[in-house]
């Protein structure tokens, strides 16, 4: 269930209020760099195998790190046909900075022959369709919609799970179900941009250790706040 807070004296803050606060804070952030998948779509079109690929190997990893093995990957093999068919050693080599070289290498290679013998070397572009691909879950299959084919849906990581339980707008224990409560709670004309937003505000404001809650602006309307960090004894 999405609550509402209380942003200063008593102005109740819906998600547009929350959204604009985000987007306010990571403008005045020091790092605006872009995520890994923003700057990707910026600069390859919004190539949809690069999306989906790209998406693949930032699992467990920084966005620097999915940004070199990216680079490294597509110098050698820019097409399913030509990655389906490589060297897996070579794959490993070039997409180390990624971590878990040795499980993404065959996961984007059984992926890549996957999409040339069901899908004539194309990257669908619905949900139904990407979800068989091999390695792709829902977070993977909404980035690839988002960011690839700007058709709207909410991928929820590890930021969007932790913001969304954080500030009370979902009361969640795993990624699956904070997707189901913001896709039925949050306008549908902020699916395209909420995944970026929140990545951004997570890897500038509300880190996963150690968030900058005294300079956050939606500190009187977080949960987390108030019932964690408020309650803290000085030491």
């Amino acid at each position: 269930m999405v609550q509402k807070g209380t942003l200063g004296d008593g102005e109740q803050l819906g998600i547009p209020e929350i959204l604009r606060e985000m987007r306010r804070m990571v403008r005045a952030s020091v790092d605006r760099r872009a995520t890994a998948l923003a700057q990707l779509k910026e600069a390859e079109g919004s190539d949809p195998f690069r999306i989906l690929i790209s998406t693949i190997l930032s699992h467990r990893t920084k966005d620097e790190n999915t940004a070199r093995a990216t680079e490294n990957l597509f110098s050698r093999y820019a097409s399913p046909a030509e990655l389906a068919k490589a060297d897996p050693r070579v794959v490993r080599r070039l997409i180390r900075p990624s971590g878990f070289y040795n499980m993404k290498a065959r996961n984007i290679i059984k992926a890549s022959r996957q999409l040339v013998t069901e899908f004539g070397g194309e990257v669908p572009d619905n949900e139904e369709d990407l979800l068989k691909i091999h390695s792709v879950g829902r977070k993977t299959a909404n980035c690839v919609l988002v960011y690839a084919f700007d058709k709207p849906a909410i991928p929820v990581d590890t930021h969007v799970h932790r913001i969304s339980n954080r500030l009370g707008l979902v009361r969640t224990r795993k990624p699956e179900e904070t997707e189901s409560e913001l896709v039925r709670t949050v306008p549908r004309r902020y699916w395209l941009e909420l995944n970026d937003l929140f990545v951004r505000f997570g890897q500038t404001t509300c880190k996963p250790i150690g968030p900058k809650c005294p300079t956050c602006s939606l500190k009187p309307t977080c949960v987390y706040y108030r019932d964690v960090v408020a309650k803290r004894k000085p030491s």
